[in-house]
C-alpha cells in the first residue's frame, strides 16, 4: 500500500509541479521531506519519463544510508508489481543479459557504485567533484534528470557548491533538468540567492507550529534549565569577556563595519583581518578569536552540565529513549562513562573520533532498543532517523538557530505509542554563548527549571510551592514517613517532567492506567499538584 501525503505535503507537491518541478522546501525535521521528494520523482517517472536519473544529494553517510533505506521501501511498495521497478543490486547483473543494471546506486561512504543506477545517493564529499559532471554529461546524453538536495543548506557555498558547476552550461538542456531543494533550515541573503539560481526558489514553508497543530509531529515540551558557573569559571569567563571587550574597541576603531554585522559576518570579517598588512590589526584579531573559543570552550565545558544531565536521568522515565547531544567529544565521553556505569550496557556514543562502524552500530543497537541512551556530538545533528526516541538532552548549547532546530527535529518523529516528546536544554546563565533558547510554540509546553549542583536539585517556584503545600499537608494528616518519603520521590521526579502541566483529566486517566504501586503513587502525586496549581486545597 501506498503511503499516504499529509495534506501540506499534497499543496508543496501542487505548488511544485506548478512552478516547472523546480524549487526549494523548507519544512520542519520529521515532517516527511524524503517521502515528499520521492512521491515528486514517482510523479516525474509517470508523467515525464520512466527512466528519469534522479539524484540525491546527502551531507553524510548515515544520511545516505537512510536515503537508500526510504527509495527501496518507496518502490517496493508503490511498483512491487511492476516487473521494471525490480531493485536489483548491481552486483546481481549479469554481463551480456540483458539484464538492467540495479536501480539504486551508492556513492561514498566507502560506496563506487556505477553511476548509471536510475536513483544514485551521493554523500556530498564525493559528489562535489563528480556530480555536475555527470549531470551535464547525461543531459547531453538526451537523459532527464532530476536533482533533489537534500539539507540544502550545506551547498550553498565553498567547495560543497561545485555539484551545481554544470549551471552555467544548462540552456539547453534546461527543460530536462528538474529539482528539488529540501531543509528545516533555509538560508538567508546571498546563500538563499545562490540556491535559488541551482535549485529554484522557495515554494513552501512548513513550521514547528502548524506540524505539531496539525499532528505531523509529535507535541513536544521544551525545558530551559538554568545552570551556574562554579568554583573559579565564573571569575575566568569575566576575565576573557574584559580582554575581548578592549580588543573589540580596538578592532571596531578600525573597522566600524564590524558593529552591523550579525555575529556570523563579524566572525567571517575577523579571520579575514588575521592575514591584514596591518600588523596591530592582524595580532588583534588574531587573539580575539583564540580568546572567543576558549570563552565557547569554558563555557560548553562547565561542570554543572554534566552534573545536571546524569541526574536528569536518573530522574526520566527509565522505558524512554533518551538522545544526549553535546558539542565537545571529550564532555560527551566523560558523560558516557558516568552513564555506563549507572546503566551498564545500556548507553552508546556517536561522534566523529569513533569510525563510520563503530558510530552505524551505536544507531543501530539505539534503533532496535539494545541501548536506552545514545550520547552524540555534532555528527548526529542532522538525518538520523530514530521515530521512537522521546527525549532529547542538548548538553552544550549552541547559538545556531539551525542546529537547535535540527536537534529538537531528531525526537518529533510520530511513532507508534508515542504521543509527546520533551527536550531539555542546558543553559549557563548570563553568558553571551548560551543567550538563544529553543523555538516556542502554542501549541507545546515550555518550563523553565533551575538546577544547584551543590544540592543536586531542580527548582522551579510554583512546581516547590505546591510540593511544599502537599508534603506539609500529609504530614498534618498524621502520614507515616514511608508515606511522606515516597511522596518526596514522586515530586523530585515530577519536576523534570511536564505532567502536572496536562491537566486533571489526563492526569486521573493515568492513575487509572497506572500498572503498579509506584507508578500510581506517582500519578496520585501529579494529580495533587494539578488541583494545588489550579488554588484547590491540596
Amino acid at each position: 500500500m501506498e503511503k499516504k501525503l499529509y495534506k501540506w505535503q499534497e499543496e508543496c507537491l501542487n505548488r511544485w509541479q506548478s512552478n516547472g518541478c523546480r524549487g526549494m522546501v523548507q519544512a520542519v525535521t520529521g515532517s516527511g521531506k524524503t517521502l515528499l521528494a520521492l512521491t515528486a520523482a514517482d510523479w516525474l517517472c509517470n508523467h515525464a519519463d520512466p527512466d528519469m536519473k534522479v539524484k540525491i544529494v546527502v551531507p553524510t553517510g548515515a544520511l545516505m544510508q537512510q536515503w537508500n533505506r526510504a527509495v527501496k521501501e518507496y518502490l517496493s511498495e508503490s511498483r512491487k508489481n511492476q516487473e521494471d521497478y525490480r531493485i536489483i543490486s548491481p552486483a546481481d547483473t549479469v554481463p551480456g543479459t540483458g539484464s538492467r543494471r540495479g536501480r539504486i546506486g551508492l556513492r561514498g561512504g566507502g560506496y563506487k557504485d556505477p553511476c548509471d543506477c536510475q536513483y544514485m545517493i551521493y554523500v556530498i564529499n564525493s559528489a562535489r567533484y563528480e556530480l555536475a559532471r555527470q549531470i551535464l554529461a547525461e543531459l547531453k546524453q538526451g537523459e532527464n534528470i532530476f536533482l533533489i538536495a537534500d539539507e540544502c543548506h550545506h551547498y550553498d557555498s565553498g567547495e560543497n557548491s561545485l555539484i551545481f558547476e554544470f549551471l552555467p552550461f544548462i540552456e539547453p538542456y534546461g527543460d530536462r533538468y528538474f529539482s528539488l531543494g529540501l531543509s528545516a533550515t533555509l538560508p538567508q541573503g546571498q546563500s538563499c540567492q545562490f540556491l535559488t539560481s541551482a535549485l529554484g526558489r522557495r515554494i513552501y514553508s512548513y513550521g514547528m507550529e502548524e506540524a505539531s497543530r496539525w499532528g505531523t509531529v509529535c507535541r513536544y515540551d521544551v525545558f530551559h534549565i538554568r545552570l551556574s558557573f562554579r568554583g573559579d569559571e565564573r571569575a575566568e569567563y569575566e576575565e576573557l569577556t574584559d580582554k575581548m571587550t578592549l580588543l573589540y574597541g580596538t578592532l571596531v576603531s578600525a573597522r566600524p563595519l564590524l558593529k552591523k554585522m550579525d555575529v556570523k559576518q563579524q566572525f567571517e570579517l575577523l579571520r579575514n583581518l588575521c592575514s591584514s598588512k596591518d600588523e596591530k590589526i592582524a595580532d588583534a584579531a588574531s587573539a580575539y578569536l583564540k580568546l572567543s573559543y576558549k570563552r565557547k570552550s569554558l563555557v560548553c565545558l562547565a561542570s554543572d552540565r554534566t552534573a545536571c544531565a546524569w541526574d536528569l536521568v536518573q530522574r526520566l522515565d527509565e522505558h524512554e529513549k533518551i538522545l544526549i547531544f553535546g558539542e565537545r567529544i571529550a564532555q560527551a565521553e566523560k558523560l558516557y562513562k558516568l552513564l555506563q556505569e549507572q546503566y551498564p550496557g545500556r548507553v552508546g556514543r556517536y561522534h566523529s573520533q569513533m569510525g563510520a562502524q563503530a558510530n552505524k552500530n551505536a544507531l543501530e543497537r539505539f534503533r532496535t532498543g539494545q541501548i536506552r541512551i545514545l550520547i552524540a556530538c555534532k555528527a548526529m545533528d542532522e538525518g538520523v532517523d530514530v521515530p521512537d526516541a522521546s527525549i532529547g538532552i542538548i548538553l552544550s548549547g549552541t547559538a545556531a538557530r539551525r542546529q537547535r532546530i535540527q536537534r529538537l527535529g531528531r525526537i518529533l518523529r510520530i511513532h507508534e505509542g508515542k504521543d509527546r516528546a520533551s527536550l531539555y536544554y542546558l543553559h549557563i546563565e548570563e553568558t553571551s554563548e548560551d543567550a538563544c533558547f529553543l523555538p516556542d510554540g502554542r501549541e507545546n509546553t515550555m518550563i523553565e527549571l533551575e538546577f544547584d549542583s551543590d544540592w543536586m536539585r531542580f527548582f522551579q517556584p510554583v512546581y516547590d510551592e505546591a510540593a511544599a503545600a502537599i508534603l506539609g499537608h500529609m504530614e498534618l494528616a498524621g502520614a507515616s514517613s514511608e508515606q511522606i518519603k515516597e511522596a518526596e520521590h514522586c515530586l523530585n521526579l515530577g519536576i523534570v517532567r511536564a505532567d502536572w502541566k496536562r491537566g486533571m483529566d489526563y492526569v486521573e486517566e493515568q492513575i487509572r492506567q497506572a500498572g503498579s504501586t509506584r507508578e500510581r503513587n506517582y500519578w496520585v502525586c501529579m494529580k495533587r499538584i494539578v488541583t494545588v496549581c489550579s488554588g484547590l486545597e491540596p
